[in-house]
């Protein structure tokens, strides 16, 4: 088939190599991807990014050749003119055959290149393409994610969301996070990208009802101690997440905070939003308003103006909904509770967090500790334990090196002391933010510290040993370890986490 002279120069048929080469290896990559599961997680990148942009810049060349081509031949021939553009003839043979060539390729190429755009769009929408391409990086993020009640979401569907503003923004956000990647800039912990989130009502309550309040939430915690007994706590909260009717009207319990007759706004002097120094409390019905102050805190009115304030939503308190990283001692009893690590085995919950808090530089150093730690105390305390029970004592070992595995990550810095969850009080302050008695307005009102505003103890004590309240009660809370009343003028924190 005759073909324009000017397509015959090493630019042009290098370029429609590289261009045939390229849709070769996309069609071979599909066909193995699609009937033979192959090529992991990277396969998509080059299916339709990388080896897509080779293909176009290789049909780019076949022009570019020609032209260049057709400037050197009229030159060679000094014919006196100067054609900007080639005559197109359809008389002649070669003008035919490269236009029907063209025609049929560019719509061949067309249909591909949509299939491919398509694919490409779901691909770097996947959970796959944001957990995976850069595994070191987002390792915490992606391993907490399957580990969350949010696994079924895609990432996109709270960092993205709906509309094409957002997609935008993300696509160049992602193109600077490929560049911090590529040239190791990004900070490790990677910070919470709290003021880019879009608002929850765009997201979140996509899926959650808030004008919905559910019935109050039954919660059984069972802890275990650091004795050689691991001896048993259990305790059972009657969480208030519903509303009830009292003789002052209907009490909305922990979602009171997002009532649509209610407005709540902080100003926060930390990035994080774990230091809250105002809270305004407003009632939209009525108009009624109250501005709190943090007794601890000294701010002039100058810098306390120059504070955004925030209207409080869901995300204030869910902090953490798709990626949570546990303290160990969280779930270290929750792998005993459920039998994933004997509690009979001596002192095991005290080897567990003596091997756990401690900042390790690696993962392999982390999980060689912990080993030694466990079979060294059994070595010389308990060697009947290792002769009799090794296989318990190897689970066991394999169980916090897994609990390990899926909450600390060395590499990035992040852990639970990074990323703390603003669920309740234990680890972190939480609701102690503004629950803690000093937030106070000009006429003596007070943010209350008081427990039973979000939940009533239904029973509590050792396994063998608990107390329950009667129907309707509450119990006061009795700490497991005698501290007297430490526990009511101290912040839980302060002894649950090494965060303070």
């Amino acid at each position: 088939m005759k073909l324009p002279s000017s397509i015959k120069n090493w630019i042009s048929i290098g370029g429609a190599v590289l261009a045939a080469f390229n849709l070769v290896s996309i069609l071979l990559l599909a066909l193995l991807t699609t009937f033979f599961d192959f090529g992991g997680s990277y396969v998509g990148l080059f299916i339709y990014i990388i080896l897509p942009g080779f293909m176009v810049v290789g049909l780019i060349l076949i022009p570019i050749g020609m032209r260049i081509n057709r400037v050197k031949a009229r030159k060679a021939r000094q014919e006196g003119k100067d054609l900007d553009w080639p005559v197109i003839d359809f008389n002649n043979p070669s003008t035919r055959n490269a236009t029907i060539i063209f025609s049929i390729g560019t719509v061949f190429l067309l249909i591909i290149s949509s299939i491919g755009s398509y694919e490409a769009f779901h691909y770097t929408e996947s959970v796959e393409f944001c957990g995976k391409l850069c595994h070191n990086v987002m390792e915490p993020e992606f391993t907490t994610y399957h580990g969350s009640a949010h696994e079924r979401v895609a990432c996109v569907e709270c960092h993205v969301g709906e509309g094409a503003g957002w997609y935008v923004k993300s696509k160049l956000s992602g193109l600077y996070q490929v560049y911090s990647v590529l040239a190791k800039k990004y900070p490790q912990p990677i910070p919470t990208p709290i003021a880019n989130l879009r608002p929850a009502q765009e997201t979140c309550e996509r899926c959650h009802w808030p004008d919905k309040f559910y019935d109050d939430k039954l919660r059984i915690k069972h802890s275990y101690l650091t004795d050689d007994n691991n001896t048993e706590v259990i305790l059972q909260m009657l969480i208030k997440t519903s509303s009830k009717s009292t003789p002052d009207g209907i009490e909305k319990g922990i979602h009171q905070h997002i009532s649509p007759d209610v407005k709540i706004e902080y100003k926060t002097t930390s990035a994080n939003r774990q230091e809250i120094p105002w809270v305004k409390y407003t009632n939209t019905k009525t108009g009624e308003s109250y501005v709190y102050m943090d007794s601890d805190v000294s701010l002039t009115e100058q810098q306390l103006d120059s504070l955004e304030p925030r209207v409080m939503d869901c995300l204030d308190c869910h902090n953490r909904p798709s990626h949570n990283y546990n303290a160990p001692q969280n779930f270290v009893d929750k792998s005993m509770a459920i039998g994933k690590i004997s509690k009979t085995l001596p002192a095991i919950k005290m080897l567990a967090m003596q091997a756990l808090y401690v900042d390790y530089s690696t993962k392999d150093s982390a999980f060689m500790a912990i080993n030694s730690v466990v079979n060294d105390y059994y070595s010389s305390s308990y060697p009947e334990i290792l002769e009799n029970r090794k296989k318990e004592v190897d689970e066991a070992v394999a169980e916090i090196q897994n609990g390990y595995a899926n909450n600390i990550f060395p590499f990035m810095k992040s852990n639970w002391k990074s990323y703390p969850n603003n669920i309740g009080h234990m680890e972190s302050n939480g609701c102690y933010r503004c629950h803690n008695d000093r937030h106070t307005t000009d006429t003596g009102k007070v943010i209350s510290k008081d427990c039973r505003l979000c939940h009533d103890i239904k029973a509590e004590g050792i396994a063998d040993s608990m107390v329950y309240a009667n129907s309707g009660e509450s119990l006061e809370f009795q700490h497991p370890v005698d501290i007297d009343d430490a526990w009511k003028t101290e912040l839980c924190s302060t002894c649950h986490s090494a965060l303070y």
